[in-house]
């Protein structure tokens, strides 16, 4: 899985819907920047539909649970949304995958 964090933003202002779609490793750490964009994707627009696709991404099961309580408040971190704007935001999130296991040569 590479470590680099992939973001995509499509937005549909017609209908009032974002959808981020996130690829790579989600870790505590790599979350904020997917917090950024997802921001800056609601601010666009009063009551835009966030959708965070991370079906693609490993995701940290800390990191999850972070998506989660967004999902759940319905408000980004204040750290990152000192103003506590409402965010609507579904959490897609695919399989977990096991990390691939080491693999041994023969000699």
């Amino acid at each position: 899985m590479n470590s680099k964090l992939n973001i995509v933003v499509r937005v549909d202002l017609d209908h009032s819907k974002a959808k981020v779609i996130a690829k790579g490793h989600i870790t505590v750490h790599s979350i904020n920047a997917l917090y950024v964009v997802a921001k800056r994707a609601n601010s666009l627009k009063g009551g835009l539909d966030l959708e965070l696709d991370i079906s693609g991404a490993w995701v940290d099961e800390e990191a999850l649970d972070m998506l989660r309580s967004a999902s759940e408040s319905r408000q980004l971190p204040a750290m990152i949304d000192p103003d506590q704007q409402p965010c609507t935001i579904s959490v897609l999130a695919g399989r977990r995958h096991p990390r691939p296991a080491a693999t041994r040569l023969a000699a």
